[in-house]
């Protein structure tokens, strides 16, 4: 496993994928999915300039007392993956790291936090994102389902105009009423086949 940056303002977290480098890579060009997969943000607003540069603004709810954000951000290509540029606030850049992994690929994200002087981070650790790792255990779910069902036409309209634009209180309350609605079927289909070989 590869180590972050030297430094002791950044938080790293790594992930493992089913999906090859070049797959990993083709995934990642679309950063507002990448952005909208975390469970801790909220989007009010996503604009993009060019396939480069981006604005967007929200919620962060991944500390005890959440806070708005507004950025630009600016994405540089690495030898092996990007680095996202914040304008402003407490974090400087998100850094992408994919590599070879045994059975797929290892994506790693390093949040930096070197823009402001040591003495002042300490005044802005209530905009520090507390998300990271679960970022990347939500982005390793949704690649496994990448892999296993985005062949499928409507899954794959379903996760970008459906899933993809709700907030993330929405996903659960979806998530929730679609396995309710399973097991309802289920009950409904055990009903009826217990009907038939007790009566037909």
């Amino acid at each position: 496993m590869s180590n972050p940056p030297s430094s002791e303002d950044v938080a790293w977290a790594s992930t493992n994928t089913p999906l090859k480098v070049s797959e990993l890579n083709d995934f990642c060009t679309d950063i507002e999915r990448l952005f909208r997969i975390n469970p801790m943000l909220e989007f009010e607003r996503w604009d993009s300039r060019d396939e480069n540069h981006f604005s967007f603004s929200g919620r962060n709810i991944s500390q005890e007392k959440p806070f708005d954000f507004q950025f630009e951000l600016s994405v540089s290509k690495l030898s092996n993956g990007f680095r996202i540029d914040y304008d402003k606030g407490i974090k400087s850049s998100t850094i992408f790291t994919i590599e070879p992994a045994p059975q797929g690929s290892k994506l790693t994200i390093t949040d930096c936090y070197e823009r402001l002087p040591v003495e002042e981070r300490s005044a802005h650790m209530q905009e520090v994102d507390k998300s990271l790792s679960l970022w990347a255990q939500y982005l390793q779910e949704y690649l496994i389902n990448w892999r296993r069902w985005s062949r499928f036409r409507l899954w794959r309209w379903y996760m970008r105009r459906v899933w993809q634009p709700m907030k993330p209180a929405g996903r659960r309350v979806t998530y929730m009423l679609l396995w309710i609605t399973v097991v309802e079927i289920a009950l409904i289909a055990l009903g009826v086949t217990i009907y038939f070989v007790e009566y037909a």
